[in-house]
């Protein structure tokens, strides 16, 4: 059973803007209706502002849920209307509501009329046969009439028939042109882009055209690649941490997690990619792979595999 030090894997989304979020990967309504909602909600408030995916296609459910998300303490909801997955789909979530935009706009002006917080949308340029670039501009016509003005684009469309999840991150080829057109057709919308966006440089373009960029599986294979984003987009003056001291930093929130019987292994695996291609980081890796599961794993382990790191 997975404990609320696990769902820190949930984490994958980082949004450089006007208001960075940190953004929570999708929990459907039903886990958060039938489950221990602390399971899925739980969070440290070191890691504000966040905001919480839902996954859902039933309005008042998604409502309860957003009530819910904001009685936590989280900053935004976003409705997500760009999972690709089987499972997903028979349940009528993700990419396969933008077949159905009426109902997408229904959810979310439902779901704006119990909160203060931001609801937005994260949605893709299209599916199967519907990926035209008029038919996404028809998505975008009826749900902007929920009230929602934030829609975050993954620059690709789904392929919900033929190709895996992992495969539908990588395959369906990349429309950036699209995303940016999309701004200047309705300037009063904020849009966001995402999808396979790996550098602070690239976002530096991505600015000059839209309002926000949002980074995911670099920004977890390669956390460090976050490192200046404060310098370099937000005009902080401090300078970047090194990776040893950000390890240093977290020993005192682990200690405590473990104090409470949690797992090291259910921390510090996220932790994996922050020395990637550095000097010593497959060794750094390997050790915690290898030692952080087992039952006498403690912060010596993290201590010994950050003594594989040369200074």
């Amino acid at each position: 059973m997975m404990d609320w030090t696990d769902r820190h894997c949930r984490y994958f989304h980082r949004l450089i803007s006007h208001n960075a979020v940190l953004y929570t990967e999708m929990v459907t309504t039903g886990a958060l209706i039938h489950a221990d909602e602390a399971r899925f909600l739980q969070f440290d408030p070191k890691e504000q502002p966040v905001a919480l995916q839902l996954g859902g296609s039933n309005p008042d459910e998604l409502t309860t849920c957003t009530k819910m998300a904001e009685d936590w303490g989280y900053n935004e909801v976003n409705l997500n209307v760009g999972c690709p997955s089987d499972r997903v789909q028979n349940n009528m979530i993700g990419a396969c509501l933008m077949a159905h935009p009426q109902l997408v706009a229904e959810c979310l002006h439902k779901m704006q009329s119990v909160v203060d917080i931001p609801v937005t949308v994260k949605h893709r340029l299209g599916i199967d046969d519907m990926d035209s670039y008029e038919e996404l501009c028809n998505f975008v016509d009826i749900v902007k009439q929920s009230g929602c003005t934030t829609f975050i684009v993954h620059a690709r469309k789904a392929i919900l028939q033929g190709l895996s999840p992992k495969e539908n991150r990588d395959i369906p080829p990349l429309k950036y042109k699209w995303v940016y057109q999309l701004k200047k057709e309705y300037p009063e919308l904020e849009i966001i882009i995402n999808g396979g966006i790996k550098t602070l440089d690239e976002c530096d373009d991505h600015l000059a055209e839209v309002d926000g960029v949002m980074i995911g599986r670099e920004a977890y294979q390669n956390p460090y690649m976050m490192a200046d984003v404060d310098q370099r987009i937000y005009g902080a003056e401090l300078p970047p941490k090194a990776r040893k001291a950000i390890i240093e930093e977290m020993i005192p929130y682990i200690s405590s997690q473990l104090e409470q019987g949690r797992y090291l292994n259910h921390i510090v695996r996220h932790l994996l990619g922050l020395f990637h291609a550095q000097r010593g980081g497959r060794q750094f890796r390997r050790h915690l792979s290898e030692n952080a599961h087992k039952p006498d794993a403690s912060i010596d382990t993290l201590r010994q595999a950050l003594d594989l790191i040369p200074d």
